[in-house]
């Protein structure tokens, strides 16, 4: 980028000196407005990204800035990009022509277009497609690099993370609304030993039938002795401050279909279940429990051979004249879970490589998959199991970390511009 912007000024400087003697009023092409250590940035830059200012501005409907004002922001933005592209290619980092690719077929969608669309308008606004394409790679390079380097200026603690989300679900916590199940077995104060007994037992019994699946109201009905009994134990919704002390404490932290308890009371022995909870979100994934037998092609093994031998070991399996453990410990050349059969335990689809990951939730349970193929391989696939896991907790704490790194981003971000400017040799040159 340096040196084609060094040539251009050399190339433009030659055409002004070297038509002096042609024409009484020479013709300036362009000229240098800043120089940024060992780059410079041309006065054509400065104007051609104003006017994409300007147009931003005039299709928003808002009031242009004074032109000098625009100009001189404008030249500070273009001599952090030089900067932030410097380190960049000092440190080796490279935008690979798939990304670039697929991050402009992104912007298209964005904006309900095709790729020929956004190429037209592009070219309306007298913006080349290869210009386009520059200014993306070099936006994603920059933003690479100032992740990379603000990121590893934030340090962020557990506790830190751990007190907002306490104050973020204690303000939550006010919008719930629970609708609460409650069984009671009265047991007063002075009870004996051997009724306190008793009672806990039943108790234990009631609890052992709820987990089993027993219908609440019905439990409620045939062995509560609370207040609400006779309506199936359903106290109906009702928020924090509204409940019973007693409710409020047990629910803390709890979810739909929680049950609670037992636990005591001046009153006896208690079960709640919280039938169900309004402003609660919940957030699940699919774990698949897979097993698979990877073959790779090589010099010696073409894709085509590598394709034929699993679907002689799928056929094999099916017709039950192999074992796919067996297979799998005997061919499979995935180390890992050769040894184990295949068995890749439960996992996260999302941590597979697309192809793989496509494939186990494509899968029925036992269904035995065609050879496909993906980055790694040639795979025969099968999927032992499917469960949906509850990760509320995990994904909360993951937010509460990124809210705390996003307020500190902006300023680290801005300290780090501050710092690589400082240690810069940046000359601005008189425009007039």
């Amino acid at each position: 980028m340096m040196i084609k912007k060094l040539l251009s000024y050399t190339f433009s400087a030659s055409l002004l000196f070297g038509s002096v003697g042609l024409q009484a009023t020479p013709v300036e092409l362009d000229r240098v407005a800043a120089v940024v250590n060992k780059d410079v940035i041309m006065q054509s830059q400065v104007e051609a990204l104003s006017a994409q200012v300007k147009r931003q501005y005039q299709a928003q409907q808002q009031p242009l800035p004074k032109a000098s004002l625009l100009n001189k922001q404008v030249l500070e933005k273009l001599i952090q990009d030089s900067l932030q592209v410097q380190m960049a290619e000092q440190l080796g980092m490279k935008i690979s022509d798939a990304q670039l690719e697929q991050t402009i077929l992104n912007i298209a969608k964005d904006k309900n277009q095709t790729l020929s669309e956004l190429q037209a308008d592009l070219a309306a606004e007298g913006v080349s497609y290869a210009e386009f394409r520059h200014s993306v790679r070099e936006e994603l390079l920059i933003a690479e690099v100032s992740r990379i380097q603000v990121r590893r200026r934030i340090n962020i603690s557990e506790q830190e993370v751990d007190n907002l989300l306490k104050m973020v679900n204690a303000q939550d916590s006010k919008q719930l609304e629970y609708r609460i199940g409650h069984i009671m077995l009265k047991l007063n104060e002075e009870a004996s030993a051997s009724d306190i007994e008793r009672v806990t037992e039943k108790a234990e019994n009631v609890l052992t039938r709820l987990k089993s699946g027993a219908d609440f109201s019905e439990v409620a009905l045939a062995e509560s002795q609370g207040p609400k009994a006779l309506d199936g134990g359903d106290w109906g919704w009702m928020n924090i401050n509204d409940m019973p002390t007693l409710f409020a404490k047990a629910v803390e932290g709890a979810k739909a279909k929680d049950i609670i308890g037992p636990f005591k009371s001046s009153n006896g022995l208690h079960i709640i279940k919280i039938l169900d909870a309004k402003g609660q979100t919940k957030i699940t994934s699919t774990e698949v429990n897979a097993r698979h037998i990877l073959i790779k092609p090589s010099i010696i093994l073409s894709d085509e051979k590598a394709k034929q031998l699993l679907d002689k070991y799928r056929k094999q399996i099916i017709n039950g004249q192999a074992d796919f453990t067996e297979l799998a410990k005997a061919h499979s050349e995935d180390p890992g879970s050769a040894v184990k059969g295949g068995d890749l335990g439960w996992a996260d689809p999302e941590m597979y490589v697309p192809a793989f990951r496509d494939e186990v939730l494509r899968l029925d349970m036992r269904e035995l998959s065609q050879p496909f193929r993906s980055v790694h391989g040639w795979h025969l696939v099968q999927v032992m199991g499917k469960r949906s896991t509850d990760i509320t907790e995990q994904a909360n704490k993951q937010k509460a970390y990124q809210v705390l790194f996003n307020r500190r981003f902006s300023e680290e971000s801005q300290n780090w511009l501050n710092e690589i400017r400082e240690e810069a040799y940046v000359k601005i040159m008189d425009t007039k």
